[in-house]
């Protein structure tokens, strides 16, 4: 195997998965409530540590758990896989990767949402499952996992356990947001979307070059317009009436917060030979829309964007 290569992250902000944003929330690690912080064998991996834990592997296991730890299923998952860490005494390493700060990293693995888990041995990531998994699964899945190390000779030992690490440099504050930036996440993290579309708008109207609002509004639209839907009702009502553009169009949201990316042109794009004037518009729109959320310069987007210009010309 070799090491994927990264896509481009599907929002300006590196989240992976929009539809985190409406479960119930966790506190930052280390906060009362929230998954415990790194430590022991369990580390944070960043741009800075990732190849070298990749280079690790090739000495001792390292299982991946990409996440947002502010999601509450996340930081419980987070938490089950810390404890089983430091119970089986450094015969494995967890490194624990923050998908919206460090996007490229949590796409070198392809995930399809958060939480995933992929082992990583003799620096080739082995996907191992995603979503939530009870800690007896858990374990099934960690002792499968040093099996298959032992039989490719990976059967070290991670180093310093219980010792204190040496002091970071301290980290180089980030720039703040625009104003009007921030009040849009301010008001996404209260679950507030109508001020938040509305901040990102304003924005927007400052300054229509601004591609970051342009995308977080664009995505705010998204979370507001799937607000509620039952994907299977949704789906239901697509299957029934397959030429019914509203439906369409409402699938194709859905498949979009899952990240089914593709699956959202593709059902689109095929619409729009056989729309009258009023519909292929809607299509139009909609496929616009959904561009800024993935980002204008992903490939699948480039792709699907030739198709639509040459169904509309």
């Amino acid at each position: 195997m070799s090491t994927p290569t990264p896509e481009p992250s599907f929002s300006p902000r590196g989240a992976v998965d929009l539809s985190a944003l409406n479960r119930p929330q966790s506190p930052p690690p280390g906060e009362p409530g929230g998954a415990p912080t790194a430590g022991g064998f369990v580390v944070d991996l960043t741009d800075a540590n990732f190849q070298q834990v990749v280079q690790d592997s090739t000495t001792y296991p390292v299982v991946v758990l990409l996440w947002m730890p502010t999601d509450q299923a996340n930081a419980d998952l987070g938490t089950t896989l810390g404890r089983l860490a430091d119970e089986y005494a450094g015969r494995f390493l967890l490194g624990r990767v923050d998908a919206n700060e460090y996007p490229q990293i949590a796409a070198a693995f392809q995930p399809q949402g958060v939480p995933t888990v992929v082992a990583v041995l003799q620096g080739q990531p082995l996907p191992l499952f995603a979503g939530a998994a009870s800690e007896e699964q858990i374990r099934g899945v960690l002792d499968q996992v040093l099996a298959a190390a032992e039989q490719n000779g990976v059967t070290g030992r991670v180093p310093g356990a219980g010792a204190e690490e040496p002091e970071q440099p301290a980290e180089e504050p980030e720039e703040p947001l625009p104003p009007l930036h921030q009040e849009a996440y301010d008001a996404i993290e209260r679950d507030d979307l109508d001020a938040a579309a509305t901040a990102f708008s304003r924005a927007v109207t400052q300054d229509p070059t601004d591609a970051q609002a342009v995308a977080g509004l664009a995505q705010v639209r998204l979370m507001q317009r799937t607000r509620g839907a039952d994907l299977q009702q949704v789906r239901t009502a697509a299957a029934d009436a397959p030429a019914d553009v509203d439906a369409q169009l409402a699938v194709a949201d859905m498949d979009m917060l899952g990240g089914k990316v593709d699956d959202a042109f593709d059902r689109l794009l095929q619409l729009m030979p056989g729309a009258d004037a009023d519909d292929k518009e809607k299509l139009r729109a909609r496929l616009v829309d959904l561009f800024e959320v993935v980002g204008t310069s992903d490939s699948r987007v480039v792709k699907a964007r030739k198709k639509m210009m040459m169904f509309l010309y």
